[in-house]
């Protein structure tokens, strides 16, 4: 069975795209089919595999409207297990256009389109934009769980309650089969004080929704790590950039938790 997996977080700056990239590459090289959906205007997924606006014509805003299925957008990426469906900044029309012409069932398009391909793979990753909005609606309407990246930095839990409750009411309204995956931290310094604080909150209200490694029955945290920021100006996920990095070994980490669960 395939699996549908969102990372969302309305907050910016928290490790979405990263997690949505490299988790993604991650579970491709342990021979698994992957489609990573790009479903933010700013599509830093999509430039994180080396792909230019000139490189395609149409993208998921084209899918949003029905003017093209999914797989009439889907690009080959560098590596084999692992297609693309790509974003544009025009994506940011999406909103105007599906209130202006009162479509229908707008909260389900993402769904009812992914439902044409979605069992050529094991898993499809959704990359949302940093809002509460349409596209995340879409988004988490259309998957059968969430991963919530976490940042170990001030102001970290803040507005999480506001997620968790459209998380809910979405799984109330829309897609009862919605489920929380799990939390992750990211951007941890071991040596930072304040990382350890945040990760010690996440342990205390959401333990038993935090990843662990398989091996060493560890939390799963992803380390604030050079390569991992370096790996998109190459446009490269982690895994092809520096396998061997803190940051890809905690990516893979994390693609193994998932596999065994």
């Amino acid at each position: 069975m395939s699996e549908v997996i969102s990372i969302a977080n309305q907050k910016g700056g928290v490790g979405k795209t990263t997690t949505a990239v490299n988790l993604a590459a991650s579970l491709a090289a342990s021979e698994k089919k992957v489609l990573l959906v790009d479903i933010d205007p700013q599509a830093n997924a999509t430039s994180g595999f080396g792909f230019s606006r000139s490189d395609y014509e149409y993208n998921i805003y084209h899918v949003l409207l029905d003017i093209k299925d999914v797989s009439d957008v889907r690009l080959k990426t560098s590596m084999e297990n692992l297609d693309l469906v790509p974003s544009n900044i025009g994506l940011v029309g999406i909103e105007k256009e599906f209130y202006d012409k009162d479509v229908k069932g707008k909260e389900m398009i993402l769904k009812n389109k992914l439902a044409e391909v979605v069992s050529e793979y094991d898993y499809v990753i959704i990359d949302t934009p940093p809002a509460l909005g349409p596209i995340t609606v879409n988004a988490l309407s259309a998957s059968d769980s969430v991963i919530i990246p976490i940042q170990c930095e001030f102001y970290a839990l803040e507005g999480l309650a506001q997620l968790l409750n459209t998380v809910k009411l979405i799984k109330k309204t829309i897609n009862p089969r919605l489920t929380i995956k799990g939390f992750l931290p990211t951007m941890y310094t071991s040596q930072n004080n304040l990382s350890k604080q945040v990760f010690s909150d996440l342990k205390q209200h959401f333990k038993s929704k935090l990843f662990v490694e398989n091996k060493t029955s560890s939390y799963i945290v992803i380390p604030r790590n050079v390569k991992l920021a370096e790996s998109p100006s190459f446009g490269k996920p982690i895994i092809e950039y520096d396998i061997k990095s803190q940051g890809s070994r905690a990516y893979q980490n994390l693609a193994q938790s998932i596999l065994a669960s």
